[in-house]
Parts: C-alpha cells; sequence; structure tokens
C-alpha cells in the first residue's frame, strides 16, 4: 500500500489511497492523532491504517507533533504541558488543529482525487476533542465521526496532563478563564451543538483512564437523547485496550498491537457502512 506524505495548507500529514485501482475520486477520511503514543500522523497511520476502508485515510498531524516537532523532540511540548496543563497546552492545540483544519481540507482536495460528498472523521484522545469541535462548531460537512479513547471533556484530561507530563502532585491551578476555557471544551454540555442524525461511532478501551470512559458515556447518552434515530450513535468497549494504541515512543509507525487491531476493525466495519450509506 503506497504511503503519501505532504502538507496541505503547512499540515503535514500521512495519506492511505484506497486499495486497488480506482479511475474516479474516492470518499475521504480525515483523521487527528493520540498525544500518546501513537503521538504522530505516521505512527497513528500505522495502528489504525483501516484498509478495507474503499476511501483515502488522511492523518493529519497536531501541532507540534511529527513533522512539526522542534529539534525532533517532545521536550517542548512537555515545557507547555509544564508552564499550564490547559490555557499553554491542550486548549491551544486543540483549537489550532480545529481552526487550521478547513483551509488543510481544501488542499488536500486540490492535491488528492477525493469526491466533494461530505466527509468522515477520526480523533483519538486529544483528537478526539480536535474532531468533536470540528463537529460542534460546523467546519466542514461530515457524513460520519468516530472517536477512540477521546478526550470529552477536556476537565477531564488537565489532572492526567497536570500529574504525568507536567510532574506534578498539586491539584491544577484554577483561574476564572482557565475554568471558561474548560466549560468550552465540554461536549457532554454542548452536544446540542453536534447536528443531530450525524452518525457517531465511540470506541472506549476497557482499561482506558476511568474518568475517560464515564465521558465517553455521558456524550453518547446526551447525544442518543436528542437524536431522531438514537441508533446512529454507538458505543464499543474493547476488551484489553487502555489509553494508548501503541508502545513507547510511539514516533514512529510500528507494527500493529493486538488490541489497535481490534479497534481497526471495529472502525473498518463502521466506515464501510457509513459511507456506503445512500
Amino acid at each position: 500500500m503506497e504511503t503519501i506524505t505532504g502538507t496541505a495548507a503547512g499540515v503535514p500529514f500521512t495519506a492511505l489511497p484506497p486499495t486497488g485501482a480506482t479511475d474516479r475520486p474516492a470518499p475521504l477520511i480525515v483523521t487527528w492523532h493520540m498525544l500518546d503514543a501513537p503521538r504522530t500522523d505516521a505512527a497513528f497511520a500505522a495502528a489504525l491504517p483501516m484498509t478495507g476502508v474503499p476511501a483515502w485515510r488522511v492523518h493529519l498531524g497536531m501541532p507540534m507533533c511529527g513533522a512539526r516537532m522542534v529539534d525532533g523532540r517532545v521536550d517542548a511540548i512537555l515545557e507547555l504541558a509544564r508552564k499550564d496543563a490547559l490555557m499553554a497546552f491542550l486548549a491551544p492545540f486543540v483549537r489550532q488543529a480545529a481552526d487550521e483544519f478547513p483551509a488543510a481540507l481544501v488542499a488536500l482536495r486540490d492535491q488528492l482525487p477525493v469526491d466533494d460528498e461530505p466527509i468522515g472523521i477520526l480523533g483519538g484522545s486529544l483528537g478526539g476533542a480536535v474532531a468533536l469541535e470540528v463537529l460542534a462548531t460546523h467546519r466542514a460537512p461530515i457524513k460520519a465521526v468516530a472517536l477512540v479513547n477521546p478526550a470529552v471533556r477536556v476537565r477531564s484530561v488537565i489532572g492526567l496532563v497536570h500529574r504525568d507530563m507536567a510532574g506534578s502532585e498539586q491539584e491544577y491551578p484554577w483561574t476564572a478563564e482557565s475554568r471558561t476555557t474548560a466549560d468550552e471544551l465540554d461536549f457532554v454540555a454542548h452536544a446540542g451543538d453536534i447536528a443531530v442524525d450525524t452518525p457517531l461511532l465511540l470506541v472506549s478501551g476497557e482499561l482506558d483512564h476511568p474518568a475517560l470512559r464515564t465521558d465517553a458515556a455521558a456524550l453518547v447518552d446526551a447525544l442518543q437523547g436528542r437524536y431522531t434515530r438514537p441508533d446512529e450513535v454507538e458505543l464499543r468497549t474493547v476488551p484489553g485496550l487502555a489509553h494508548p494504541l501503541a508502545d513507547e515512543p510511539g514516533l514512529e509507525p510500528a507494527p500493529q498491537l493486538p488490541t489497535a487491531k481490534a479497534v481497526d476493525e471495529i472502525l473498518t466495519q463502521w466506515f464501510l457502512r457509513q459511507l456506503t450509506a445512500k
């Protein structure tokens, strides 16, 4: 399978073409990777290639990741997390990735033989927050969205980052501004901004952080309560899956782990169904 790398409006990407020859434009799925392993677009493409989906799978690089790492290291990201887990790290990453997406999508349509239909989107962990932000703010016509161990409420992620990346056992120092920002990135509270009946799949690891699993279930409940077709929102649990989808350091493409393979199979079947639906 040929892999194409490049940039789209300044955003690095790894693109996997549809399997088999095609003489016409194919559907498009755009993804945003995790900041845990796999933490680059190339590594995420290897973990979740979705080979069986007859669509272009274009994995966008998150800010300061992959080709945009400073000096090829994660030190600059860690420094931002130490400075302020929410205001210097989590929120700016989500907002920048969402803000740069519309121009990147235009550039991808210019560079690749994709059709002009609504697209599929996929996000893992903090990339899931990006996908939800794109969906809730209507940055592009979306046909279907999938999330894997997503950051549904950024407030639930702050403690994890503050402890693990910032190396602090003290509670995150909340301010009025940071509380407002956390509220803005709470997609359970903002479930009403998501277009009713946009098919949504949420894949939750059995061993993911308990708070993230709770938030995942809350988002599914909130959306099912709004949708005219509640079955368009699905929650799937993957046995044995913790938060990451790859082994550390997660910077380069690596052999697919069994748990990632299970997720990949779920995503493949779901996108097959959604992208071929009329």
